[in-house]
């Protein structure tokens, strides 16, 4: 639990008002990468002793995963049976995005449970947007969920998530000003602070391109290839929650596109993989069942840890051990392509449910009759 001891250690830092970016712990050096405002909300962790600390995180995961999964089915708008979300619970413990967020004791669920819980809210829920700020105030990663409310209409909910966005950037400054002021002037532009971005634990596009050109710093490439990449991923989610009323799959492109385009995406980021396979096994069809079953078997392959690895080995990786080495970069710009196939033709060709109600149609979503029967929808 790595991670967790890094959190224990900025939560301690916070209390003692000691250098919050000055400090590295583990045998692995780890530093504080987070904004402040996380560091304020690690302050209990630095409390209690750490093996009921660590247990509680371990307990606190698996109920995060269950919400997970409940959030799951209900962007897919289905309503499954405690029986169903509790087995999917234990079976989506062994998804390796899950095993080491558990593992190391990391914030991924909880980070992506605060993002889907607010996203599958109707769009004319009081403060929707709010959570979503909240998540990227304290890790920036999901403020593209703000970029997908704003493209798809949202305008009201993407002004919210930025309020929530700066009341968190606010507090931090309240509370911690010194690293405030060097975290969001210095430390945020850092991002080999992160870790190694060609290793194999990196599976973000920049790590595929680094370990593929067998260059550590693929510098230009990746650059054009993220800004490609990103404005292809919100454009596919726009066009899916928009055009086709496809807006899981909004939600899950924008997911996506994050995680490719990061800087660093370790591999337990990867914990969006429990809504795209809940998604795919809920859609009518065999090719569906047979997309979720694909998903299930990459992320609990592994491959990634199977492939030559010790010291700089992941640079000199022969081409045939590429995929293995980036399965879910791979899968994700091979989603892309599929969807963009499936949704070409539109909502005449799709099938999907009619797109969520723009900003000038709350007052008709937020009715009591509409609250009812869109209890489960993710707007």
């Amino acid at each position: 639990m790595a991670d967790l001891l890094v959190y224990r250690a900025e939560g301690r830092a916070a209390l003692d008002g000691s250098d919050l970016y000055g400090f590295t712990v583990t045998e692995w050096n780890l530093p504080a990468t987070y904004p402040p405002f996380a560091a304020l909300l690690f302050v209990p962790a630095a409390v209690p002793p750490l093996l009921p600390l660590k247990t509680a995180v371990v307990l606190g995961n698996v109920a995060l995963l269950a919400l997970l999964v409940r959030l799951s089915f209900r962007l897919a708008r289905t309503r499954p049976r405690l029986a169903t979300v509790l087995a999917v619970t234990a079976a989506g413990l062994w998804l390796e995005p899950v095993f080491q967020t558990v593992y190391f004791g990391q914030i991924n669920l909880a980070l992506a449970c605060l993002v889907l819980w607010d996203l599958t809210r109707p769009d004319g829920a009081r403060g929707k947007g709010v959570a979503v700020g909240i998540a990227a105030g304290i890790k920036l990663t999901p403020a593209i969920f703000a970029v997908y409310l704003l493209v798809t209409g949202r305008v009201r909910a993407a002004l919210w998530a930025l309020a929530g966005f700066a009341g968190t950037v606010a507090a931090g400054a309240v509370a911690l000003p010194g690293p405030s002021g060097e975290f969001w002037t210095r430390r945020i532009f850092e991002t080999g602070r992160v870790g190694k971005a060609w290793i194999v634990d990196n599976q973000s596009l920049q790590g595929l391109l680094a370990r593929l050109a067998h260059n550590p710093e693929p510098g230009p490439v990746w650059q054009l290839a993220a800004v490609a990449v990103a404005a292809a991923g919100l454009l596919l989610a726009r066009h899916a929650a928009v055009v086709c009323g496809r807006e899981a799959w909004g939600v899950l492109c924008t997911a996506c596109t994050a995680l490719l385009v990061s800087p660093i995406s370790w591999s337990h980021h990867w914990v969006w993989c429990v809504p795209l396979a809940v998604l795919l096994a809920t859609r009518a069809g065999a090719a569906s069942r047979a997309a979720a079953v694909a998903v299930a078997v990459v992320f609990t392959a592994r491959s990634l840890w199977l492939v030559p690895h010790e010291g700089a080995r992941d640079l000199r990786l022969a081409w045939w051990e590429q995929p293995a080495a980036a399965p879910y970069p791979v899968l994700a710009l091979v989603l892309f392509a599929a969807l963009a196939l499936r949704l070409r033709g539109g909502p005449g060709r799709t099938g999907g449910e009619p797109p969520p109600p723009r900003d000038g149609a709350r007052r008709q979503a937020s009715s009591p009759a509409a609250s009812s029967s869109d209890a489960s929808t993710i707007r």
